[in-house]
């Protein structure tokens, strides 16, 4: 399976999502001027990923911005991963990093966490 490597832009973030090691990556800023548009290749990978996933999956998600549009595309992500988990192939964990001083990515965090069914661990890192 083909790995995602998109680099960040001012808009969009940095993705790297690979197969063979269970890695899933998205850090940066998200206001794409089409967040369904910039998703979905994520999405369709999460399907072909969800059918033969490793027995570790690890998901680091480190998001400074976000708007409305990619609140929704992100929640589409963690459903997709939520039902890779649900049907017990794969350990999961979602990291959640947060600015210590950002109390709305902090919140984001929690909203997702009581939306899906995946363990999530919050971590605060320093700015820097």
């Amino acid at each position: 399976m083909e790995e995602i490597k998109i680099e960040a832009t001012p808009k969009t973030p940095k993705v790297f999502f690979n197969a063979e090691k269970g890695h899933v990556e998205i850090r940066g800023r998200s206001i794409p001027e089409n967040s369904v548009e910039f998703y979905k290749p994520l999405l369709d990978w999460l399907e072909r990923y969800g059918q033969g996933p490793q027995p570790k999956t690890n998901v680091e998600i480190q998001l400074e911005y976000f708007n409305t549009s990619s609140s929704k595309c992100i929640l589409d992500v963690f459903k997709k991963l939520e039902e890779i988990f649900k049907k017990g192939n794969t350990q999961m964990q979602i990291n959640w990093y947060y600015e210590e001083d950002d109390e709305d990515m902090l919140e984001a965090g929690e909203d997702y966490e009581t939306i899906v069914n995946i363990p999530f661990n919050k971590i605060s890192i320093q700015e820097a």
